[in-house]
C-alpha cells in the first residue's frame, strides 16, 4: 500500500499530487482496541518529525471479520465546527476508509467497545504526506489535538502509572507487555510464593 500502483491511485483519487507513503509508519500500523477501548474525537498531528513533510491523507482497513453492530466501534467524522456528527462508519472486515488529514477533520470513536471479552477492534492506519499543502490548509505544526464532542468533558484525569501502562500496551507487542505483566506480578510474591 506505499508501492508506487497504489500511490498513483491516492493521487488520482484524491487530487493530490506528489503524496509520499510513510516508510517510518509514525502513528501508523496494526491497531488494536479492547473491549470497554475508545479513542475521542480528534485532529491528527499534522506534520511528519521526522522528514518534516505535511500530512495529508488517512487510511484506515478495518480487519474485524464478523463485527457487528452492537459491538460499537463507528469511526465518527465529525464537522468542522464540532457540533455534528457527519458519518459514522461500521469497522467490518475489508472496509477501508480514506479521508483529507486537516485541523479540520475531527475523527475517532468515542464510545467504549462493548464487543465479547477476547474480541478486539482491528485496523491498519496509514498516512501519507506532501512536500507543502494548499495555502488554505497551512498552519503551525502541532500534535493531536482532541476535542469535546457537544455536552462531552474530556477532563477526566487518569494517573501517570496508568497513562505509562496505556502507552506501554500501545507500543509492545502483546506478548512483550503480557510477558512483563507476568514478570511484575511475580515480583510481588514474598519468599514463601504468596501475595
Amino acid at each position: 500500500m506505499n508501492g508506487a500502483t497504489f500511490v498513483n491511485f491516492l493521487e488520482k483519487l484524491t487530487g493530490i499530487e506528489g503524496i509520499i507513503p510513510d516508510p517510518h509508519l509514525v502513528g501508523g500500523g496494526l491497531h488494536q482496541i479492547e473491549r470497554g477501548g475508545y479513542l475521542k474525537i480528534h485532529v491528527d498531528f499534522n506534520k511528519h518529525g521526522k522528514l518534516n513533510l505535511d500530512r495529508r491523507l488517512n487510511l484506515l482497513l478495518y480487519l474485524n471479520k464478523n463485527w457487528q453492530e452492537e459491538y460499537g466501534g463507528n469511526l465518527e467524522l465529525w464537522d468542522r465546527d464540532m457540533i455534528k456528527c457527519q458519518k459514522k462508519i461500521l469497522p467490518i472486515f475489508n472496509r477501508c476508509v480514506i479521508f483529507s488529514t486537516t485541523d479540520f477533520s475531527y475523527h475517532g470513536h468515542p464510545e467504549p467497545l462493548t464487543c465479547p471479552e477476547g474480541r478486539t477492534r482491528k485496523s491498519l492506519a496509514l498516512y501519507y504526506y506532501s512536500n507543502g499543502r494548499p495555502p488554505e490548509e497551512v498552519s503551525n505544526g502541532h500534535s493531536t489535538v482532541f476535542r469535546a464532542r457537544p455536552d462531552e468533558d474530556l477532563t477526566e484525569k487518569i494517573s501517570s502509572t496508568e497513562k505509562t501502562k496505556i502507552i506501554l500496551k500501545k507500543l509492545l507487542p502483546p506478548i512483550v507487555f503480557d510477558l512483563k505483566n507476568s514478570l511484575s506480578q511475580n515480583d510481588r510474591k514474598t519468599p514463601n510464593g504468596k501475595s
